[in-house]
């Protein structure tokens, strides 16, 4: 990238926002982090559950040449409503772009939410086709990036898979057994990021995704392998088993699964992979290889 941005970075203490600031920096970029408690060097503090208006923005983007969000929550709760954060804010943010002709927006979407009905998907979509309707009015060049599953060090979904992929005996449940998902490393996504940040004219929609899809069955079995472990025992967990299950996790806020997940889990999450190798400049970390990406 020849040009050096100062960037506007939403998300920036999350487990996708930590590996783009790094790999944005590494190219002389400025990274502004938006955060929404204060620290000494922290950047500017925004509020994704109040900054729901346009003006919200304008002192968060003064200077700004680009912006990325990277915000994104799996779970509903009273100081991170999913409507605000996926939707409004995000929203919000755009027009003001628009207003202060800041073009250059990434926005960190996910893979799989065209037909599911899950709150998450519905509030994501609102955030896409604003950003997309912006374009075709000419006053931004924003770019969706949808990944599918991201792996990786300190993501929630990588710790629970690197944790069942040392059970020897592996309860289940049938959409997870046959939920296809094309993983992609944490990295690999956010060299994309930086990439797309130096394009003159960027698409609109990158899926980024890894090289080979798989379902989640056999995810596991790859990273049991991959751990010098034998083939785990599976076995399905019956459908009421499997609503309990979410239930309970709906309550254990500090992972990932629970009812939102599960409903996530019945559209596959794959794509074409050349495109996203194409932007990336080399083929993506496959699935047989993704425990470097923790060492990485």
């Amino acid at each position: 990238m020849s040009n050096i941005y100062k960037i506007l970075l939403c998300g920036a203490r999350g487990f996708i926002g930590r590996q783009v600031a790094a790999a944005l920096r590494a190219q002389g970029h400025e990274v502004v982090p938006a955060v929404r408690t204060a620290t000494p060097g922290a950047g500017c503090v925004v509020d994704f559950a109040r900054f729901t208006r346009a003006e919200d923005w304008r002192a968060a983007l003064a200077g700004v040449d680009a912006v990325v969000n990277a915000v994104g929550v799996l779970r509903e709760r009273a100081t991170q409503p999913m409507q605000a954060l996926h939707a409004d804010a995000p929203i919000a943010l755009f027009e003001a772009c628009a207003a202060q002709g800041i073009r250059r927006v990434l926005h960190i979407s996910a893979l799989g939410i065209d037909a599911s009905p899950s709150a998450y998907a519905s509030t994501k979509r609102q955030a896409e086709e604003a950003l997309w309707r912006l374009n075709r009015e000419r006053r931004l060049k924003g770019t969706v990036l949808r990944p599918s599953i991201v792996f990786g060090p300190g993501g929630a979904s990588t710790a629970l898979l690197v944790h069942l992929a040392h059970w020897p005996v592996l309860p289940l449940p049938r959409a997870v057994k046959r939920c296809l998902v094309q993983p992609v490393a944490v990295q690999d996504l956010a060299q994309v990021c930086v990439r797309l940040l130096g394009l003159e004219q960027p698409p609109e929609l990158v899926n980024a995704v890894g090289p080979q899809a798989l379902s989640l069955g056999e995810l596991l079995a790859s990273l049991r392998q991959q751990l010098g472990r034998t083939p785990a025992r599976t076995v399905t967990l019956p459908e009421c088993l499997t609503q309990f299950s979410a239930r309970v996790g709906d309550g254990l806020p500090w992972q990932p699964w629970g009812r939102e997940a599960l409903q996530l889990l019945q559209a596959p999450n794959v794509a074409a992979a050349q495109p996203f190798a194409s932007l990336l400049g080399h083929p993506a970390l496959p699935p047989d290889r993704l425990m470097e990406a923790l060492q990485a």
